[in-house]
């Protein structure tokens, strides 16, 4: 399991749509994963609703900030890696995937990678990973300091075995 395990279980959870229960995890995400404190603080102090609501303006309307990776790699989700090769990549380290999403949802992804320490679907999609933190940088979402936590620990290209 490699040492950014808990990070990427708290970045799943940050990047997932805040539920009921979301902010009572709040306390822990914060001292678990010191790297997400900016967004944790934010979303600590901003009221549920508008929280839920920003969420949804962020992530559900259009696909300029798109959490399926398959559609950053392809532009369309039917082509290339299919969410069918993420279930395979899931299936071959021994894991099922039973998801509500599709599994090429970053969220499930950085799931795959805290529990199986397996990284390659994530610097596989390292570009599109960058694209996404770097658009939410540029809508001015607290998002972006999730994104950028992530990135932060996976191989530069040069340095990709």
């Amino acid at each position: 399991m490699p040492s950014d395990a808990v990070l990427y279980q708290a970045a799943a959870l940050c990047l997932t749509y805040p539920g009921d229960d979301f902010r009572a995890r709040l306390p822990l995400l914060r001292e678990a994963a010191p790297q997400l404190r900016e967004f944790v603080d934010h979303a600590a102090v901003t009221p549920a609703q508008d929280l839920a609501a920003h969420y949804v303006q962020v992530f559900d309307f259009g696909n300029r900030h798109g959490l399926y990776l398959s559609s950053w790699q392809d532009g369309d989700a039917r082509r290339g890696m299919s969410p069918a090769r993420f279930k395979d990549v899931y299936r071959a380290a021994g894991l099922e995937f039973t998801g509500e999403e599709l599994p090429d949802f970053l969220p499930s992804v950085l799931e795959f990678a805290a529990r199986t320490g397996d990284l390659g679907l994530l610097t596989e999609h390292r570009d599109a990973l960058e694209q996404l933190r770097s658009r939410l940088t540029g809508f001015g979402t607290p998002y972006a300091t999730v994104l950028a936590a992530v990135c932060a620990t996976l191989p530069t290209a040069g340095t990709q075995a």
